[in-house]
């Protein structure tokens, strides 16, 4: 038998399809900085703005932050009290923020906070797709008070409301961006959140910051949550995770944890930005001064284990000041689908992240990322070449679609085994009429002909040649 694939979206971010790479690998890639999405300059908004949500919502793009302000230097630490503010744009590029008029900050209810108070820390939101979803619940949300979590539900998306009298998630430790969805694949609730796991890894380093989840099928009561696992493993201690179903694939849960890495008063550390601030912030507390925090990618097909890939996904990068400190490098919770600045590029996808954080004199930021479509890990092969050769698969249509990316004297061909591995006639490499070019869903042909349909349904094996070439996903149509 095969794994029967269907017609849906296939990304190679991991071995799952994979029998065998012959001088080819799997790559991981790293999004590109793009310009400045929101600055924190409000009076409400502040130093330590975090925990961004994003998601299209129809013809708008909403934002839902935490904004905070805090003084290393201050006893009392917090300038004010947490907020939760909203944010909106038509493009995902470009964001405003709207006047709400919803919670007053010193006398005035001009700005765009949503709610306020206790019980509203760290406020995650998402839109339900759960069919049965009440008109009045269609946006629901988690939030952090007295160490548990607590549900909120709106019509609107602005105007929200408690959902019970008593929090709904009580096992962890919270201190993080928490969050809940619908998958709409498994018909369940899954959430995820922080918790401090004990005893030691692997590698004999401290468990610490980690991730729990657990699933339901009524939003509001939850069975106690369990540690994920991860392959290879951890690497770090993990604050937020940022795990959603991939909208293309959604079969597929990609993850955006940040990394917290603290190696103590190095000579490197002496040598990062602004030194004596990172010792004022260690007179807080020692860690505030000598830990950094970057961007992770992972991916899992059954939402509890997790490929890990251990390199940063965001790295703090090569600015000369407010970088490279604890509190950076948060990605926020969401992909948006954005246009490309470059005329007649194809769409792409927009990721967030904060840079800045707790800087006494700096404004802090929220950065765009971008990434071609499925684009967070290929096959790559050299120009000298590689292979891969697929597992049995079973697939309904009577095309093959690749996204791909080849140099101009790159190029990608494909072969159609049977399961023993038996080329089948009229589907050889020679017959194979060469990909290449640059392109979100190009289609597959031998000696002109697309047609797989006499192979629909049968076990089968596909042997990709490729030479300066990337390849992102598959697709059966």
């Amino acid at each position: 038998m095969g794994i029967d694939i269907g017609s849906r979206l296939e990304l190679f971010v991991d071995d799952y399809l994979i029998d065998r790479l012959d001088g080819a690998e799997l790559r991981m890639h790293q999004p590109s900085p793009q310009g400045v999405a929101l600055r924190l300059d409000e009076p409400w908004e502040g130093n330590s703005c975090n925990y961004f949500t994003v998601f299209q919502d129809g013809d708008i793009y909403r934002m839902y932050y935490r904004a905070l302000d805090i003084d290393f230097s201050n006893k009392e630490y917090m300038n004010h009290p947490e907020v939760i503010c909203y944010a909106e744009s038509r493009d995902g590029v470009n964001w405003e923020k709207p006047s709400l008029g919803l919670v007053e900050y010193e006398g005035s209810s001009d700005n765009n906070i949503i709610l306020d108070g206790p019980r509203t820390e760290s406020f995650t939101p998402f839109r339900d797709g759960n069919p049965a979803c009440e008109p009045d619940a269609i946006y629901k949300a988690v939030a952090v008070g007295g160490r548990a979590l607590w549900a909120y539900k709106s019509a609107d998306g602005i105007r929200w409301s408690l959902m019970k009298d008593e929090p709904i998630i009580t096992d962890g430790k919270f201190d993080s961006q928490n969050l809940v969805f619908w998958d709409s694949v498994r018909d369940e609730y899954r959430e995820y959140h922080r918790g401090f796991r004990p005893g030691k890894d692997g590698r004999g380093n401290s468990n610490g910051r980690d991730i729990m989840t657990a699933t339901t099928d009524n939003f509001l009561e939850w069975p106690a949550p369990e540690w994920l696992g991860y392959s290879p493993g951890r690497v770090s201690e993990l604050y937020t995770n940022g795990i959603l179903p991939y909208y293309r694939a959604p079969h597929i849960f990609a993850g955006f944890p940040t990394r917290y890495v603290d190696r103590g008063w190095t000579e490197s550390t002496l040598a990062l930005p602004q030194l004596e601030y990172r010792r004022t912030r260690a007179t807080w507390i020692d860690r505030a001064g000598s830990a950094i925090t970057d961007g992770m990618f992972m991916t899992s097909r059954d939402g509890l284990n997790f490929d890990m890939w251990p390199e940063s996904f965001i790295r703090p990068g090569l600015r000369l000041r407010d970088n490279w400190f604890y509190g950076d490098n948060y990605q926020g919770w969401g992909i948006l689908e954005t246009d490309s600045p470059i005329e007649g590029a194809d769409r792409e996808m927009s990721v967030f992240s904060n840079e800045a954080a707790e800087q006494l004199d700096s404004v802090e930021r929220l950065r765009r990322y971008t990434l071609r479509i499925d684009g967070f890990v290929s096959v790559n092969a050299r120009m000298v070449g590689g292979e891969l050769l697929t597992k049995p698969l079973i697939f309904d249509g009577t095309e093959l679609v690749l996204n791909f990316s080849t140099g101009a004297a790159g190029g990608i061909q494909v072969e159609v085994q049977d399961e023993r591995g038996i080329i089948i006639d009229g589907y050889s490499m020679d017959d194979c009429d060469e990909v290449w070019g640059d392109d979100l869903r190009r289609v597959v042909t031998w000696k002109k002909s697309a047609d797989l349909s006499a192979l629909a349904g049968q076990p089968v094996r596909l042997r990709f040649r490729l030479k300066d070439a990337d390849l992102y996903s598959i697709q059966f149509k």
